[in-house]
């Protein structure tokens, strides 16, 4: 199978300029500064709500930031939203203030066609971090970007510098044995039946197909096309994959100003160990190291890191 889905991930490093307070889990907060900075860059119109607006087809904020699904013509009928082409991977969690001068790091993913937009993308982030991010509204200044392949290069310095040329690799899958685990490192929440799924309803087919309908998903609308996948017999042969697990929940919560309330967003993290034949789910478990999987994987959730 031919999975071809530019990915790349950067680091961004900023300045603090005046104190940055951020909550447990920041991807949120990142997300929402971020995005609201990209549209006051991408607008041309200056309406209210995307909706109606003439340029809708050709706005990079509408592409990158509220994907729409096609009307007709989608290879998978049974999804609400196309899944967004960027990850935002924010620091470790844990409620933290930055003082100034210090250095607050996260990391964005790209996919597809949304790399094509890196620079709007950085600007974006430039901008929101001097109009003010999370609670206080501190604010830094862009140092540096680095574009993390298979080997670490400074792609930007300052955000007044000419961004350099390089290349979006992913490097290649590995081949994995009868075995693999995956180490979540942020709450993965799985879904079932329209709810979150409990740690017992986390099997080895709910995990696996999730991955296979992200992945597959970010290609067919950002990537290169519909990827030729028989789901079917994916589900058929995720059935029986054995699970080995050490997960445990963790529950956190955020505040969305959008819906003006709390939200409870727990997790598993921990183990996941998958016994079987992982040949045809290997190049979707590679991926998914950079995609996440699971809801709200654009502002991190879902993270893991694959051992074989």
């Amino acid at each position: 199978m031919n999975l071809s889905l530019p990915l790349a991930r950067y680091r961004l490093e900023f300045a603090v300029t005046r104190p940055v307070h951020l909550p447990a889990y920041a991807g949120s907060t990142l997300r929402g500064a971020w995005g609201g900075a990209l549209r006051a860059a991408s607008c041309m119109t200056k309406q209210p709500a995307c909706e109606g607006c003439p340029l809708l087809a050709t706005c990079p904020y509408a592409a990158i930031f509220e994907t729409r699904p096609p009307e007709t013509g989608a290879s998978l009928q049974d999804f609400s939203q196309v899944p967004k082409p960027y990850v935002i991977e924010p620091p470790v969690m844990g409620e933290r203030d930055y003082a100034v001068g210090e250095t607050l790091a996260f990391h964005i993913v790209l996919a597809g066609r949304a790399l094509e937009h890196l620079p709007l993308i950085l600007w974006a982030h430039v901008k929101a971090f001097r109009r003010g991010v999370g609670k206080g509204e501190g604010t830094a200044e862009l140092v540096r970007v680095v574009h993390e392949g298979e080997t670490e290069t400074t792609i930007l310095d300052g955000p007044e510098g000419s961004l350099l040329a390089h290349a979006p690799a992913v490097p290649p899958a590995p081949t994995l044995g009868e075995a693999a685990t995956l180490r979540f490192h942020t709450p993965l929440r799985l879904q079932t039946n329209g709810r979150r799924a409990t740690v017992e309803e986390h099997t080895a087919r709910k995990l696996l197909m999730a991955l296979v309908r992200r992945i597959a998903l970010l290609a067919e609308f950002h990537g290169s096309g519909r990827l030729d996948l028989d789901f079917r017999d994916l589900a058929h042969r995720a059935e029986a994959i054995e699970s080995r697990q050490q997960l445990r929940w963790l529950d956190w919560t955020r505040y969305s100003s959008r819906q003006q309330k709390k939200m409870d967003l727990g997790g598993v993290v921990g183990e996941w160990t998958l016994c079987g034949d992982l040949a045809p789910f290997a190049p979707f478990l590679h991926l998914g190291q950079w995609l996440h999987v699971g809801k709200e994987a654009t502002f991190g959730l879902g993270g893991y890191r694959l051992a074989a």
